[in-house]
This record gives C-alpha cells, structure tokens and sequence, in this order.
C-alpha cells in the first residue's frame, strides 16, 4: 500500500492518540501464553487457511530410522523388515523416532513502510506480534527458531537454536529494529526485500518452515520467483500486514493514521474516500491473484485485531 500517492495533512501529536509503534522484547515475551489454538505445520483443520491444496506442502515433523530389533507381538507389521529378518534368522522391526530440530525461520520486515497506523498499532508492531506469537509456537512443538530481521540499518541474521535460546534472541533483534525505525523512520534502508530473499535461497536447503511476515510494499515479479526456488523443497507462508484504513474510510469526518511523516490527518469527504478504496482493493486483488498463481499461502494480517486471534480463525483453532 503506497499510501504517499494520496494527500495526507500533517497533525500535531496531542490532537489524536498514537497508535502502538513497536514491541519490545519484554511484550514479546508476553505473548507467549498466546501462542495457542493454531498450528503453522501439519494437522490442519479443513476450515484453515493451510488446508485444501497446501496441505501436502505442510510437512510437519518427518520420522527417520532409528534401529532394527526383536519382533514382539502386538508389534505394527507393517514395519517388519523382511529382508533384515531373513539375514539374522529371526523377525526383524524398523524402529523409527521422530525428527527433531527441524528449523522454523521468519524473515521479519521492520522498514519505514511498515511504519504506518491507523488503528491498534502499526503494520511493524503487528510485524513483531506475529513473529513473537510463530516464534514460541514453533519452540514449543520443539523447532530451532531463527532467522532474519530487516531494518533500517540492514538485515540481521539469527541462526536457528532449540526453545527460548532461539525465541528470545531473534525478538530481541525485532524490538531493536523497531526501536531504530521509531527513531528515524525516514531513513533509506539499505537492504531490500527481494536481496533479503537471495540471503535466505544461498542459506536455507531443505525442509524448514520459512515465515514471510511484510506488508509487500516493494514486492515485485522477481520476489515471486525468489519464492517458488524457496519452497522448491522448503514450506513458506506469507504473512501480509495491512492497515485496514484501506478497506473501511468512509466519507465524513477525517481519520488520524500514523506514517513515516508523522501523525496525519485523512482528509473528510467521499472523493478522497472512493481513491483511498480503490487502491486498497486493488492492491488486495493483486496480493491473492499473484500468490494464488505461486501456490504459497497468503495470509492477511490487519493491524485492527490483536494477531492472536486472527491466527486462531486462520489456522483452524489448533491447540
């Protein structure tokens, strides 16, 4: 959403109440007793938004070989080993165990976009809920957290690790990048999010879970591409933030929003209304058509609700 294409009038702070700009890490940590009542991996209900036709790319925890021992009855037969069984001359069992430390990585956008609200908080501080809330889930099913947190000054790399050791470390990454674009919101960042992908393709091989969370301000056909090379052999989802001043300004009385200009004030009147609409719909239409094609899940985010509550109706009330 390229809101600067509109005309915004600049407001002092104390006429209107802030919208919620970052998180630091102590919220984040909060969140944790939120992270409930939805999965981002297997086992979704058909209602999810990652069912259907992106079920099968939802891996969830694979099983591999582990030892071969004595058959015992009760046993499952169908992991008799029949070749093992007639070399040692008595029934052979595949023992499997369940793999562990698969990574779940999150690129999280914090740059001067994000910087824009309207409502409960901006699109960088509904950023950093999302990827607190993925973050102790994915701890919590046992994946190594990690990954990567573009800034204002650049993208920082968290490698992946088991339980609050990797938690904590990447939202600390978050609330100190949110931190810098409060500070300076108008600064020029250097990384984009296309070159944030090429770090993420030459890093990540094979089977881990790769969280998009962006308000796709700079996406391009070339970001597309970047996506289906990563999900080749990897899951990916796309978080989109948006603010939901797009999809409910009515004509009337102005609203106030916050951008990277400051606290503004939307302008009254229905024309003004009509163009904002129009290129929210637009923008939308363009999101699930060109993600529909990629076959990557696509899922909205709005700054309007606490994150919480959107993953459990998009995800399907998973515990």
């Amino acid at each position: 959403m390229k809101l600067q294409k509109l005309s915004l009038q600049p407001l002092s702070l104390p006429e209107a109440q802030m919208a919620k700009t970052w998180l630091s890490l102590e919220e984040m940590m909060r969140l944790k007793a939120e992270a409930r009542g939805f999965a981002l991996r297997s086992a979704q209900p058909l209602h999810s938004l990652l069912s259907g036709r992106h079920a099968s790319r939802l891996r969830g925890r694979g099983l591999q070989f582990a030892e071969l021992r004595d058959y015992h009855p009760g046993d499952d037969v169908r992991r008799i080993d029949w070749k093992a069984s007639q070399r040692r001359g008595r029934t052979q069992l595949r023992v499997y165990e369940e793999e562990r430390d698969r990574p779940m990585l999150l690129l999280v956008d914090q740059r001067p976009a994000m910087y824009f609200g309207s409502r409960r908080c901006t699109k960088a501080a509904c950023a950093a809920e999302t990827a607190a809330l993925a973050a102790w889930k994915g701890a919590e099913g046992g994946d190594r957290v990690g990954g990567w947190v573009l800034g204002v000054e650049g993208l920082e790399h968290l490698r992946p690790r088991n339980g609050r050791s990797g938690c904590v470390p990447l939202l600390g990454a978050v609330a100190r990048a949110g931190e810098a674009l409060e500070k300076d919101p108008d600064h020029i960042p250097s990384t984009g999010l296309n070159q944030a992908l090429d770090k993420i393709l030459n890093s990540v091989t094979h089977d881990a879970l790769v969280l998009v969370i962006t308000d796709l301000d700079d996406a391009d056909q070339g970001t597309g591409e970047r996506l289906m090379k990563l999900q080749a052999h990897n899951d990916v989802i796309v978080a989109a933030v948006y603010d939901p001043l797009g999809g409910t300004l009515r004509g009337g009385a102005g609203m106030n929003a916050l951008t990277a200009e400051g606290l503004v004030c939307v302008p009254a009147g229905q024309a003004f209304a009509d163009a904002f609409r129009e290129i929210f719909q637009q923008e939308i239409g363009n999101w699930m058509n060109w993600f529909r094609g990629l076959n990557v899940p696509l899922m909205p985010l709005t700054t309007e609700l606490p994150v919480s509550v959107q993953l459990r109706e998009l995800l399907g009330g998973v515990s």
